[in-house]
């Protein structure tokens, strides 16, 4: 398993990671989140500002929520639903 690294260290290129936040209630959650730049959001319509510009992940299949994480590791690692099907 990877080690948790600082968000800071995360790549900024569009590309998926396992990221680690805390929501308002303190409780500690793990996604697979994306960053998306204020140029990435523009480029698929509608009104962005650079306040939307940041880290997203998906709450459910139509939901995506916008947080704030401070640690993340490569995607693909314990806990990941996107796998080879078997059952671990």
């Amino acid at each position: 398993m990877s080690k948790k690294q600082a968000i800071s260290t995360a790549p900024k290129d569009g590309s998926k990671v396992q990221i680690f936040w805390t929501d308002e209630d303190g409780q500690e959650n793990e996604s697979i989140g994306q960053y998306r730049s204020l140029d990435r959001l523009k480029a698929t319509g509608g009104q962005w500002d650079e306040t939307d510009a940041g880290w997203w992940i998906f709450t459910d299949s139509n939901t995506q929520k916008k947080v704030a994480p401070h640690s993340w590791q490569p995607a693909g690692k314990a806990g990941e639903d996107e796998g080879d099907g078997s059952d671990e």
